[in-house]
């Protein structure tokens, strides 16, 4: 694991989004493996400022969100979906017929999880996977459990992720049950996985990432084992692994 302390969310923000626009130059066809949530706003934000710089194309790159909430429509303001137009897809210029999500209508989670897998598996998996991390450890949404999850599937969410993504609803009581998503197998074979972390908050979830053990309970210590893991966080979020 190669650490990248950051100063602030804005220096994290930049560092992440240096590396993802590496790989996009490198690789202008490349696989890249999203994330939703509040922590990567600011990498999007920087890679939305380079495309207009004109530094960046995305018109050949194909992605691939690690989840969906289960019961929402891509249509839906809620949904991961909709987040990622409103935060990258809308303002770059990547074909979304490119662009690739969980689909959470579906209410066959089988099928839904079975055909996720099939198209991640069929693009050769991410040239690049970008995490954030949850206050628990969980990684995607595949919350502390008692063994690591392969493929996609249906989760149920554990309160104190439902209690911490209920800012983005008006209602706690809004904010769904269960979600697919990627499972920590098809995460680690992503070539690269980039993880984001800021704010005090994280700092027992990083530190259990990077030097506890390696356990289900705490979902990220797998990436311990990737062969290609590089975490940008913050003073505060990288605190406790002084």
């Amino acid at each position: 694991m190669r650490i990248i302390h950051a100063t602030d969310y804005e220096d994290m923000s930049r560092k992440a989004a240096n590396i993802i626009a590496a790989q996009v130059v490198m690789d202008p066809a490349c696989v890249l493996g999203l994330a939703t949530g509040s922590t990567p706003i600011g990498t999007y934000q920087n890679l939305i400022k380079a495309y207009e710089a004109g530094d960046l194309d995305f018109s050949q790159v194909s992605t691939y969100n690690l989840d969906e909430y289960r019961g929402l429509s891509h249509d839906d303001p809620q949904s991961y979906h909709y987040f990622m137009k409103e935060n990258l897809f809308d303002h770059i210029n990547i074909d979304q017929a490119n662009t690739h999500v969980p689909d959470g209508s579906d209410p066959d989670a089988e099928a839904a999880c079975s055909e996720y897998d099939r198209i991640v598996e069929e693009a050769g998996y991410p040239d690049l996977q970008l995490l954030g991390i949850g206050n628990n450890g969980h990684i995607g949404f595949n919350e502390p459990d008692t063994c690591f999850s392969k493929g996609t599937h249906c989760v149920d969410l554990t309160e104190s992720t439902i209690e911490a993504n209920s800012r983005l609803f008006d209602n706690i009581e809004d904010v769904p049950r269960q979600a697919y998503t990627m499972g920590i197998q098809t995460i680690m074979n992503a070539y690269m996985v980039l993880v984001v972390a800021n704010g005090e908050k994280k700092a027992q979830a990083v530190h259990d990432m990077c030097f506890g053990p390696i356990q289900p309970s705490c979902p990220a210590s797998i990436l311990q084992l990737h062969p290609n893991c590089v975490v940008i966080a913050d003073e505060a979020a990288l605190s406790l692994c002084k």
